[in-house]
């Protein structure tokens, strides 16, 4: 059985992130048992979410456990299977974590799904026709419930979870506006997701003058907003969002480093009526064979086109980790394994 390379979580943060909180180690993998399937990743995926996970505190999830593998999605290939539903050379997808092998139960639910590469590249299904895709689809269509002519905004715009938003969001007759960090994210926004406009939050940080620039942007109001961000974005919107608006709260990564993100003008909500919902996609499995269907074709015939950021090597998981909290990847963060 092959040498695995790991990278577990040492110690927990206190306030930022740094390289230090994680450890680079090498195990032997462990011989299959009846019904186990060794898979061999190819990438694995960097979030947001993975930073909360890090705190020992309540959350919506468990935090990470420290000394263990950092949990998070993989693609890869099987090349070793005891299990009938799985063969070598089988191209598959779950939550393999921060390593090189993982020796999964094949019958464990939502843990290994195979995968059809012939019109979607491996790797976006850790992206666009994976979670944050899915994530984006379900903020749209279950929360903000948009309709032909709204227009909607998206936090963190470029990204994994934006992009796919644009791309839903345009399918469905939309005005989209999105919010991202420096003028080449904005373009691509623009030129090569479909946004309608953008708005470099590197030019207006702080409340005053990131409204302003939303009330240019969307000079008939917001009826939905995504949320990834929080802090002084979420008040800008407050202040341009229409009566009877709707915010499907995602993220909040403005926080993630244990800092609260007090609300300016609260009151905002009741005068406008807003209908503001948190979700965690793994909690709504039940919808994913239909927006993954839908982001499939949105990516096979083009309309959808997202960029990916590529760090080589498990060794550069924590550095790529950290520039993505730092907003320096563009479009998916992934670490490339072979």
């Amino acid at each position: 059985m092959p040498v695995n390379q790991q990278i577990l979580l040492d110690n927990r943060p206190e306030g930022e992130a740094v390289e230090s909180n994680f450890r680079l180690v090498s195990t032997e993998t462990p011989a299959l048992a009846e019904g186990q399937v060794l898979v061999r990743h190819h990438y694995l995926s960097l979030d947001p979410y993975m930073r909360g996970r890090m705190n020992d505190s309540k959350s919506y999830a468990q935090p990470q456990p420290l000394g263990e593998v950092m949990i998070g999605g993989t693609v890869g290939e099987v090349v070793e299977s005891r299990h009938p539903k799985f063969a070598v050379g089988d191209k598959v997808v779950g939550m393999g974590g921060w390593q090189e092998y993982s020796v999964v139960d094949g019958d464990a639910p939502g843990m290994l799904r195979k995968v059809d590469t012939t019109h979607v590249p491996l790797s976006h299904y850790l992206g666009a026709v994976g979670m944050p895709g899915v994530t984006a689809w379900y903020g749209l269509v279950k929360i903000i419930a948009s309709k032909a002519g709204e227009t909607v905004v998206v936090s963190a715009a470029t990204g994994a979870v934006g992009s796919a938003f644009a791309a839903l969001a345009k399918a469905r007759g939309c005005r989209v506006v999105g919010i991202a960090g420096g003028p080449e994210k904005c373009r691509y926004a623009t030129e090569e997701l479909g946004f309608d406009a953008c708005i470099d939050y590197r030019e207006h940080p702080d409340t005053k003058t990131m409204a302003k620039a939303l009330k240019d942007a969307c000079p008939q109001g917001i009826d939905g907003y995504f949320e990834n961000v929080g802090g002084y974005i979420l008040d800008a919107v407050l202040l341009r969002t229409n009566a009877f608006a709707r915010i499907a709260l995602c993220g909040m990564i403005a926080g993630y480093d244990g800092t609260p993100l007090p609300m300016a003008n609260p009151a905002l909500i009741l005068i406008n009526r807003i209908r503001i919902e948190g979700f965690i996609v793994s909690e709504h499995m039940e919808v994913w064979p239909e927006a993954l269907q839908e982001l499939g074709r949105l990516v096979g015939t083009g309309k959808l086109r997202p960029r990916e950021s590529i760090a080589e090597g498990i060794a550069s998981a924590p550095s790529a980790f950290l520039g993505l909290l730092k907003g320096k990847n563009f479009g998916k963060q992934l670490v490339k394994l072979i």
